[in-house]
């Protein structure tokens, strides 16, 4: 085989050629963002994953490369760039490692992005420019110990207080919430309406305890929400919003950041499989000579071509202003589902081999199995295709 036609195989195996539907400041992102990976998160991601240790520093490195709400006004801390360009950025830095790219969700879509869109102009100066220059890390705080699936039944809540109000409860697997220096909460007020308050760290009766014995993306910090009589500024509630509406639409957006990311996930475990089948021997000949490697191989290939094309479409669809929560639900739960397959068939391609962190492969297994299940899990995603195609709420 020619020297080039081998190392045109390993470009980013793009099957149907999706970068011709790209433009170039998305290439250059797309290209910024996977040199910074290969530089600064591979050569270290399987040591922090194996002590479970968080790679702090690396907070400084997204917000330099503009990881930190890519789509979001300049002017607030953003990169002003669109939303395919949000989702390549988060699509590379899932190819490094699904925590790494919860890191920088959670801080552009989770945190900046509701403050942004539900903010006062006080509290996005006072906070955006920051939490984008990665000054200030932030957390998200709406899962609850006894409430995920149905964020509505939440009990954590606020209190009138002249100025204030009282902050009391407790949310649950919450990324970065241990070194955030911002949590976005949302709560039930009085009436019992939802609604988002920003609390800072330091505020007396608020503990973030980090929580341990993950066997998945052990290289991302993950706490609790811990609020004890929290007095809060009212200056500190998010006026824009009112209700489920708030949170929802923060998780759409994350959503669609995670549809595309997941795909780097497979990409990366395709890489690991392919080269790893033309090198092993087996037999007299390289196992990616065997029929049921090339059939594994060949549905791969497919199904991330699949899921980048759809991706794409949601990213041109959201540019449009267009993409709409059903869509966004449709192709996190396809892409997360195709990039846990591939990752298990890449597994046993590599035989005993791809147990051990020498590749990549388990460590972006494990992730996966917590991609499939937070910001909506695989089935309730399943449950909102559903009711968007039928009218009818089967959540109850």
């Amino acid at each position: 085989m020619a020297k080039g036609a081998k190392e045109d195989r390993f470009k980013g195996h793009d099957y149907y050629n999706v970068d011709g539907l790209l433009s170039e400041d998305h290439l250059l992102a797309r290209d910024a963002v996977r040199d910074w990976v290969k530089k600064e998160v591979s050569p270290i991601i399987e040591d922090y994953s194996n002590r479970a240790e968080c790679p702090h520093h690396l907070f400084k490195g997204l917000a330099e490369i503009g990881a930190f709400g890519p789509s979001l006004p300049e002017q607030y801390g953003g990169g002003g760039m669109d939303e395919i360009a949000y989702g390549i950025i988060m699509q590379e830095l899932e190819r490094g490692d699904s925590g790494i790219r919860s890191m920088a969700s959670v801080q552009g879509s989770l945190v900046m992005y509701p403050i942004y869109k539900f903010g006062s102009e006080e509290q996005r100066l006072k906070y955006l420019p920051k939490l984008g220059s990665g000054e200030f890390i932030g957390c998200f705080g709406l899962t609850e110990p006894d409430h995920g699936s149905n964020p509505s039944g939440m009990v954590t809540n606020i209190k009138d207080d002249g100025d204030h109000v009282i902050l009391n409860g407790a949310k649950m697997w919450i990324t970065n919430s241990p070194v955030a220096d911002v949590a976005v909460v949302w709560a039930k007020d009085e009436s019992g309406i939802i609604r988002g308050v920003i609390v800072e760290k330091g505020m007396p009766g608020f503990s973030a305890p980090e929580i341990h014995g993950k066997w998945s993306l052990r290289a991302s910090i993950t706490g609790e929400l811990v609020f004890e009589d929290v007095r809060v500024p009212k200056s500190n509630i998010l006026p824009g919003v009112q209700g489920l509406k708030g949170p929802l639409s923060c998780l759409s957006k994350a959503r669609y950041g995670i549809a595309w990311g997941a795909i780097g996930a497979a990409m990366d475990c395709y890489d690991s499989a392919l080269r790893y089948s033309l090198e092993r021997e087996q037999f007299g000949k390289p196992l990616a000579g065997f029929q049921l490697t090339q059939k594994k191989l060949a549905e791969m290939i497919t199904e991330i071509t699949k899921a980048q094309l759809l991706a794409w479409r949601l990213g041109t669809m959201a540019n449009e202003g267009k993409a709409t929560p059903g869509q966004i639900s449709m192709a996190k739960r396809n892409n997360v589902h195709m990039a846990l397959e591939i990752a298990r068939e890449a597994r046993q391609i590599h035989g005993g081999m791809g147990i051990t962190n020498e590749y990549p492969i388990m460590r972006h297994m494990m992730n996966l199995e917590t991609v499939l299940t937070y910001e909506g899990t695989h089935d309730i995603h399943l449950l909102i295709t559903g009711m968007d195609v039928t009218g009818i709420n089967a959540f109850k």
